[in-house]
Order: structure tokens, then C-alpha cells, then sequence
């Protein structure tokens, strides 16, 4: 699993010829060795794969735990109160942000030495569009309990249309089955043309 994941996850990106793939900091290598794939087959099979570019944001290209900022947030994690899930109710929501790990300065601002509060304010920032310079400002002299709060309630505000989307269409089994069926149906036709496409180049037996 260790050494064929990457490749699987590089096999991923490059059947659908993606340009542009959107991913974490720490997604970074699986997207340059699907690069360095892609590079080293194009020179023996010029335009065979499309050369993908990492798109990752400038911030929040790592959301780490609420329970342990060492570490990114992650639905894996045996404590519930580590992450936030687009289904966890309002209340839940402000909760865990009320019990996430700090440190026992009440400053707010913007430090390695400070991993649980920066994290919350790359989360506040990104839930607000506001800059961290602007978040330091808005939250000076203020205590952590205030700022715990503000920034669960900025992501309540963040996930509510996606929370109400996601309960409208569940409720509707038929869409989502007929959404399934569509979208397996246009892979399979993008996948099956590549790898028809690959098998040929490389000289294997046609595919039936």
C-alpha cells in the first residue's frame, strides 16, 4: 500500500487528463510525482497525458485538528471533537470550536509558537474572506473564549447553504441514484478511451 497508493492516486489524475488538481499542502507529492509520471511517459509517447499543476490555496491548505494542532484535521481521528463534518448541527459545531486545544496566552495573534490559535484564525480568515492581519485587528484585546466562538459561528454561516443542500438531496434517493448512474457511465466512457488510447501506444493486445 505504501509505495502502490501514490500510483493509484497518479492514475486518478492522469485518465481524466486533469490541467489543474486541487488538493492540500500535504497532497503536494502525490501531485508531482503524477507530473514526473506523466513528463517521463509524454517523452517516449509525446501527448499521451496532460501535465497536471497543483492548485493549492494560499490559505487553509492545511486545516489542522481542533484537539491536536500538531496534527491536520482529519474524519479518521477517534475524537469526534478534532474535525468539523458539513453534517454536524450548528450547536455542534460552535461546541467543538469552544473546546479546541490553545494555549494559555489570551493574545490573539498569528505565531508558530501558537499552532492551536493560528489555526483558528486560518480558519476564521477562510470562513470570512478576511486577511489575518484583519483578524488580529478585529479580535485585539479580546480573550479566547469570544474568539472561539466567533470563528465556530463563521463556519456555521460557512457550511449552512452546503448543510441544507446536502439534507435537500438526500431526501431525494431517486436524483442522487440517477446522479450516480450518469456520472459512473461518463467516467467509465473518459477511462475506457485513455487506457484504449495507452494500450495501443505501448503496443499491448487491443482491448475488447
Amino acid at each position: 500500500g505504501l509505495f502502490d497508493y501514490p500510483v493509484l492516486m497518479a492514475a486518478d489524475i492522469l485518465v481524466y487528463d486533469a490541467d489543474i488538481v486541487p488538493v492540500g499542502e500535504d497532497q503536494r507529492q502525490h501531485v508531482e510525482l503524477a507530473r514526473d509520471i506523466a513528463i517521463r511517459f509524454n517523452n517516449t509517447f509525446p501527448g499521451s497525458f496532460v501535465v497536471p499543476e497543483a492548485s493549492i490555496p494560499k490559505e487553509g491548505a492545511k486545516i489542522l485538528s481542533l484537539q491536536d494542532p500538531t496534527k491536520k484535521m482529519s474524519k479518521s481521528d477517534s475524537n469526534e471533537a478534532s474535525y468539523i463534518l458539513v453534517m454536524d448541527s450548528p450547536d455542534d459545531i460552535i461546541q467543538k470550536f469552544k473546546r479546541a486545544v490553545t494555549d494559555s496566552d489570551s493574545r490573539i495573534y498569528y505565531s508558530p509558537d501558537k499552532p492551536g490559535i493560528t489555526n483558528l484564525m486560518n480558519i476564521y480568515a477562510i470562513a470570512t474572506g478576511m486577511d489575518i492581519e484583519a483578524v488580529e485587528q478585529t479580535f485585539e484585546g479580546k480573550g479566547y473564549g469570544a474568539f472561539k466562538t466567533a470563528v465556530g459561528e463563521a463556519v456555521v454561516e460557512l457550511l449552512r447553504p452546503l448543510r441544507e443542500r446536502s439534507e435537500a438531496l438526500l431526501k431525494d434517493r431517486s436524483y442522487l441514484e440517477e446522479a450516480m448512474h450518469k456520472g459512473a457511465e461518463k467516467s467509465c466512457a473518459i477511462t475506457d478511451a485513455k487506457v484504449r488510447e495507452i494500450y495501443h501506444k505501448l503496443g499491448f493486445v487491443p482491448m475488447k
